[in-house]
């Protein structure tokens, strides 16, 4: 089997991007984007209420007061996140809104920590859901973890691959199982114990007065705000929708809103709900199992007396828990491509994480996020309160940063009917988000938070190189087009007509006329007086941000064909007559090696010409940040014996 027809096998048949059905197709609606983006918010429920809860120590009173915060601070998150949706339809969330309403640094750095965010987001999914399983089994087989785990990040990666729907319409089922297992333990295990409900207010309030007799109400809430904190795990994946408006089915906004409060109501529902049932059950943590297995085994012991259907039951339940977790890693898998897709269609980033493939993913973000997940994993040990801490910290401080750039968005457009209630809405959750921020970083960087920190650091200076280099060289291709720039002339009426046996240049256009002159030119004077007619092959690359909207495509489109009108008018005016071979797609080099073919058959005398950028100091850097299209482009030539030339241009 050819390596083609295995990559076919594996990930499906190309999908054609200006086609509107596939468009339609891949695109989410409410529910299935709830499934697929809100999933990263609802898994949290396994592990943000149960570090909130075990933070408080033996004070466990205090939990009715953390279920209340719980529940209230998602609504004010997701409320506030809905305007990302209304002034973004676009997608970019965080990112963008940091980048337009603050500035474009401000927006690096929030990009920097998204894509720390969403690589733990896999991370700390995958962990969690694999001790979910292991719950299971006997501690001795515990050494197997993190393998299963690397391996479980290899086969979404592999699904996503495929495409965004592909692994959410495979995961549906798993994810509707958890809802209703969950939901279903929570109401029956708080209407068990409902008869100790109506003592538990009083008894809350009463519990609070003593304790603070002993340790001030300042130690009482400080206390409280430290398990707040450590909770900060639940509200993670609510940006997850507006990073990824793009992705839904149209009218985006009003179908992100819906996903939004699907979201936010199952969410809060099931994080007070189990912080309750935590405090109803009077559980502890037991080694080697979760939180939510050992209140789970109670219930079901009481509801049916033992036996093997508790253990059976239980064994499903955790089950759906795993597979919530491994869908809301997904959510890293759609998530941190299309920020980094983001940031590279503004050169933060190379600019092949802004390709798609001809499955229309970006396979470049989704194999990167895979490999740093598993990394984080084995560097971690896959320890879930580790994860925990370095999760926590960039997810609120991309939410802080978003939510202050909502606030500046207010105060500058207060013409607007409503911007009092914007900014008074965006103000508190900016506050409650930084808080939370402040006291994680505080509490925890000792304990792994600076990793974090780092790590976000690193590829902030990192963005900073990147566009430091893209922004040198396009200032000298900019002189470039310049120089050229008047040299096309009017565009006359084509007279000329090619002469297929005679000798022809063919020329792959890229996307900078300076660097097609350049090429033009040095293939006209290093063989003089040699070709009869040049023709123009050349690709409208379909990225990310060209697939997201349809009238950026038309754009391209009309653009390309101004192009070659004034090329082809350069060669008329010197007497060489020209055409033209033009595709659209994701695959560059393909579709490139496609049109030489065709060219070929109608001007078999033809020699091909390319150029390629030549950097004073070349190096990994350098050849990572800019295609080798051309060097791709002269082997497949090559290797099926039709002459290419690539010309260098120095920069």
């Amino acid at each position: 089997m050819s390596l083609e027809r295995l990559k076919r096998l594996f990930l499906g048949a190309p999908l054609d991007p200006l086609s509107p059905k596939v468009r339609q197709h891949i695109a989410l609606a409410a529910f299935v984007a709830w499934v697929g983006l809100g999933a990263d918010g609802l898994s949290s429920a396994n592990y943000g209420p149960e570090e909130a809860f075990l933070a408080l120590g033996e004070h466990t009173h205090l939990a009715l007061y953390l279920a209340v915060a719980t529940a209230l601070t998602v609504f004010i998150i997701a409320f506030s996140y809905n305007q990302v949706i209304a002034l973004f339809p676009n997608g970019g969330g965080g990112y963008k809104v940091a980048t337009e309403l603050i500035g474009s640094h401000t927006g690096l750095l929030s990009g920097s920590a998204l894509i720390i965010d969403y690589v733990l987001t896999i991370a700390i999914s995958v962990a969690s859901g694999v001790d979910a399983l292991f719950s299971l089994v006997p501690p001795q087989y515990h050494m197997w973890k993190l393998p299963v785990e690397s391996l479980v990040v290899l086969l979404l990666a592999g699904l996503n691959l495929r495409g965004m729907k592909e692994p959410i319409a495979l995961l549906v089922p798993l994810f509707l199982g958890f809802i209703l297992t969950h939901a279903a333990l929570i109401v029956v295990g708080i209407g068990l114990h409902a008869g100790n409900l109506p003592a538990l207010i009083p008894d809350t309030i009463a519990e609070t007065r003593n304790f603070s007799a002993e340790i001030g109400m300042v130690g009482v809430i400080a206390l409280l705000l430290k398990a707040f904190a450590m909770g900060g795990g639940t509200y993670t994946g609510i940006e997850a929708v507006s990073n990824n408006v793009n992705m839904l089915r149209e009218p985006r906004v009003r179908t992100g809103k819906w996903t939004m409060l699907y979201m936010a109501l199952s969410l809060a529902f099931m994080a007070a709900g189990l912080i309750v049932l935590y405090l109803l059950w009077g559980v502890g943590k037991e080694h080697g199992r979760t939180l939510n297995a050992t209140v789970f085994e109670s219930v079901l012991t009481e509801l049916t007396g033992g036996g093997h259907i508790v253990a059976i039951a239980l064994a499903i339940t955790l089950t759906f828990a795993a597979a919530l977790l491994f869908v809301a890693a997904n959510t890293g898998f759609l998530g941190g491509p299309a920020v980094l897709a983001n940031m590279a269609v503004d050169r933060w980033m190379p600019h092949q994480f802004s390709q798609l493939s001809d499955r229309l993913v970006t396979q470049d973000g989704i194999v990167v996020m895979a490999v740093a997940a598993i990394g984080a994993l084995w560097i971690t040990g896959g320890q879930v309160h580790f994860l925990v801490v370095l999760y926590s910290i960039n997810v609120f401080l991309t939410f802080s940063l978003c939510l202050a750039g909502l606030c500046r968005y207010w105060l500058t457009h207060r013409s607007e009917k409503r911007w009092p209630f914007g900014l008074a809405q965006s103000l508190l959750g900016f506050i409650v988000t930084f808080g939370i921020l402040m006291v994680t970083l505080v509490e925890k960087f000792a304990d792994g938070a600076w990793f974090t920190v780092l790590a976000t650091g690193f590829v902030f200076l990192v963005g900073l190189a990147i566009k430091r280099h893209y922004d040198s060289v396009n200032r000298q291709l900019a002189e470039a087009d310049a120089l050229f720039g008047n040299s096309h002339g009017a565009v006359p009426k084509r007279d000329l007509v090619p002469d297929p046996k005679a000798r022809t240049a063919a020329l792959f256009l890229g996307s900078r006329d300076g660097v097609a002159m350049h090429t033009l030119l040095a293939a006209l004077t290093l063989f003089p007086n040699q070709f009869k007619n040049v023709i123009f092959l050349t690709v409208g690359e379909i990225d990310t941000e060209q697939f997201h909207g349809q009238d950026k495509v038309a754009r391209m489109q009309a653009e390309i064909d101004t192009r070659l009108q004034r090329f082809a008018s350069w060669c008329e005016r010197h007497g060489i007559a020209t055409d033209a071979y033009v595709a659209f797609g994701t695959e560059t080099v393909e579709l490139l090696d496609k049109l030489a073919g065709e060219a070929l058959q109608t001007y078999p005398n033809t020699v091909f010409f390319a150029s390629k950028l030549l950097f004073r100091s070349d190096n990994v850097f350098t050849r990572l940040l800019h295609n080798s299209t051309a060097l791709s482009l002269q082997r497949l030539l090559h290797l099926r014996g039709m002459p290419m030339v690539i010309l260098p241009m120095k920069v």
